[in-house]
């Protein structure tokens, strides 16, 4: 093998970058919370008829516009037009907003956990005092952002692959308990039945959350044509990460059914579980609160660092191709530092009014959490949309683009499974904007308007924009 051919990654390399990327503990903890054991069956079907081929769908497009540095955005420009590729841009930074609402959330648990060992810290506030919090340390972080995030970004790293580790751990250690220690398992008579769901609509309200937790495959497109072979490898790596997903999934799904019973699930687990998993694996072992306290120190990290990174990054996508007649040019702005203040202002506005404003109708931390992370498995699909509108304009046109890896080279063959995968990820989040609580109270209804009105709002706001943009262009 050449030097040129050793520095080419392989389809190893690929398959472990994606899966570092795409997976994560929470994917488990949430899903297993939403669904108990007959999760393992959505897992193979959602992986089998969504994820598989998105992976390749993001491989050829990767591969078809290797020059695009905007990603996604690129490709819509390349395809469909500048207008929609703005949009593209913009939605790709938009439906960040919730996730940095709930990261400070998440900071805030995470350092209840290590310092005293349990969840109890989040009780001690009222919901409108903790959001208030959550407010402060947003801006603390959006203030460290500003200034450079470098040595963050290492730390992160760190703290990141130690929170990985542990998650692959807590697994083998889980799922081998009962028979190393005599652990007993939570879910008692457990049968085929056990993991067959009912596909009814509190079913299909959850789909947005597996969606959320498979996606972000096309972070891996610039690595396509730095492959040896892209052709054989890239698929390989990416058959290689379904089944790195699939394992992880089923096996992470049922260590939780071995902990937590899959008929009566703790209602705090999407909040906590990740700690009541590392404490009670503790237990099983004699360790204490040990690896909870471990996982929970590392988690803290992780999530400061990307809460830093994702204040800085995705408005830096969207701002670094856009021009003035998109973006009002006072939006361009930056500083010495290349920081665009104004772009920061304008993100600590839709964060803070959406960390304060669902305080005033949800009035219990544990509520107010799980609503956040369901908003954000409704928003968060939406960039994954312009992943298989790109797709499918790309098949329309697939004899103007050439490509060294082909996942389908039959035209309407492609254009369907893009329009599948567009049509299902649409679906998953307009079921996902119905709350998952049992009686139609109030807070049901205040739920359901912010998780209607969150997404058409900003997403409106990209709208307004250009407008706004030409209207400038014009008075100056």
């Amino acid at each position: 093998m050449s030097d040129k051919e050793a520095k080419k990654l392989r389809w190893y390399n690929i398959a472990l970058m994606a899966f570092v990327s795409v997976w994560g503990f929470g994917n488990v903890v949430n899903n297993y919370a939403n669904q108990g054991l007959t999760v393992i069956t959505s897992w193979i079907l959602i992986i089998a008829l969504y994820f598989v081929p998105y992976a390749l769908m993001v491989g050829q497009l990767g591969s078809a516009f290797q020059y695009g540095k905007g990603g996604v955005s690129s490709w819509i420009k390349e395809t469909m037009g500048k207008d929609l590729a703005y949009m593209a841009a913009w939605t790709y930074w938009v439906v960040h907003i919730p996730y940095l609402a709930q990261k400070p959330q998440a900071i805030l648990i995470a350092l209840g956990w290590t310092f005293t060992g349990n969840g109890d810290l989040t009780k001690s506030f009222s919901t409108f005092w903790l959001q208030f919090i959550t407010l402060i340390i947003f801006v603390l972080f959006l203030w460290i952002a500003s200034r450079g995030i470098t040595s963050l970004k290492r730390i992160g790293t760190i703290a990141g692959i130690s929170v990985f580790i542990m998650s692959l751990l807590y697994i083998l250690l889980a799922v081998t308990a009962p028979t190393l220690t005599g652990a007993e398992v939570a879910t008692q008579n457990i049968t085929f039945k056990t993991f067959i769901p009912e596909f009814n609509f509190a079913y299909f309200t959850t789909l947005s959350m597996l969606v959320f937790a498979v996606g972000g495959a096309e972070k891996i497109s610039p690595y396509v044509n730095n492959t040896l072979n892209p052709g054989r490898e890239f698929p390989r790596g990416m058959i290689v990460l379904a089944i790195l997903v699939s394992i992880c999934a089923l096996l992470g799904s049922y260590a939780m059914g071995i902990m937590f019973d899959s008929h009566h699930i703790p209602v705090d687990l999407k909040m906590n579980g990740q700690y009541y998993a590392f404490q009670i694996l503790g237990e099983y072992y004699g360790l204490g609160n040990v690896l909870m306290v471990i996982y929970a120190l590392a988690n803290t990290l992780a999530q400061i660092s990307a809460l830093a990174f994702s204040i800085d990054a995705p408005l830096k996508v969207l701002l670094a191709d856009a021009d003035e007649s998109h973006i009002p040019k006072s939006l361009l702005k930056t500083n010495e530092r290349g920081t665009p203040v104004n772009g920061y202002l304008l993100t600590l506005i839709l964060v803070g009014i959406l960390i304060m404003v669902p305080a005033l109708g949800i009035g219990e931390m544990n509520s107010l959490f799980n609503w956040l992370l369901d908003l954000n498995s409704i928003v968060m699909p939406l960039r994954y949309l312009f992943v298989f509108l790109a797709f499918m304009a790309l098949m329309r046109a697939l004899d103007k683009y050439k490509s060294e890896y082909y996942f389908v080279k039959n035209k309407t063959l492609g254009f369907g499974i893009g329009l599948w995968c567009f049509l299902f990820t649409a679906f998953a989040c307009v079921m996902g904007m119905f709350p998952k609580v049992e009686s139609f109270t109030s807070e049901w209804y205040f739920q359901l308007i912010l998780n209607i009105g969150t997404p058409f709002i900003l997403l409106g706001l990209g709208l307004i924009l250009p407008m706004l943009a030409r209207r400038n262009k014009r008075a100056s």
